[in-house]
């Protein structure tokens, strides 16, 4: 597997792993960028290379209007990223990157290319079950920061406090919500990759049962994990989650 150029505005390969056996694609929730998976690569076993999928509106990217819509994200990713799948290779999203990582599985499908040899989905219920909140991407600015706050423990306070910081990074969270909550659901067959889904025992916004729905999403072997903790629990659980994530890659792909 080659290493991935430095210059590339889609992924970040911290560890670049020419050797690897298999491409871990790791995309970030709703307002992060790259940066929330901050020494995952670099903890996997050296079969596995990490890369962390970049979205327009953050950090190096920062200048670029973040897109709303899953389908314009989806149909932007693709040709971006595909250069870069060689196969065998795996897609991990952690609540809005589960959505974007499924959709974009579903979306190399259509186009006759090879899709990911295992989806990891963490804290979002099934993309068939209907939503149980109501929108929040088109409150008022202090609206949609108290619903945040009280439905997923919001910004953080050192950036509600910097009208500065704020205003940078307000536009790009609200675009977010606004692909999480326009997305509509288009039934198609499942997957034939394995998948796995986490979750928080404590995360309100996705429960166990909604998680474990994610079975109907796939032809392959699907587990599910429950983790300690909220909608967040993979920052603390990543350890564990990466154990889980490279014991599965594991029985996937090489020969016992």
């Amino acid at each position: 597997m080659r290493p991935l150029e430095s210059a590339d505005r889609w992924l970040v390969s911290p560890r670049p792993a020419p050797e690897a056996l298999v491409q871990l694609l790791f995309f970030p929730y709703a307002g992060a960028g790259a940066s929330v998976y901050h020494g995952w690569a670099e903890a996997l076993p050296p079969w596995v290379e990490g890369s962390i999928v970049r979205l327009p509106g953050r950090e190096t990217r920062l200048r670029e209007p973040p897109l709303t819509t899953l389908r314009s994200l989806v149909r932007a990713l693709s040709p971006a990223l595909s250069p870069r799948l060689t196969e065998p290779f795996a897609f991990f999203g952690h609540s809005m990157g589960a959505l974007i990582a499924f959709e974009l599985a579903r979306q190399l499908r259509r186009e006759r290319r090879a899709g990911p040899a295992h989806l990891f989905v963490s804290a979002r219920p099934a993309p068939q079950l209907p939503p149980r909140h109501e929108p929040l991407h088109a409150l008022s600015d202090d609206e949609f920061l108290d619903l945040l706050a009280r439905r997923y423990q919001g910004v953080p306070e050192t950036i509600r406090r910097e009208p500065e910081l704020l205003k940078l990074y307000l536009p790009t969270l609200r675009a977010d919500f606004s692909v999480l909550e326009t997305a509509t659901y288009e039934p198609e067959e499942p997957l034939d990759c394995r998948v796995s889904a986490f979750g928080g025992r404590d995360d309100e916004t996705a429960t166990e049962a909604e998680i474990a729905a994610w079975c109907r999403q796939t032809r392959g072997d699907f587990s599910l994990r429950m983790f300690p903790g909220d909608h967040f629990f993979l920052h603390g659980a990543r350890t564990e989650l990466l154990d889980e994530v490279t014991e599965q890659l594991t029985r996937a792909l090489i020969p016992t």
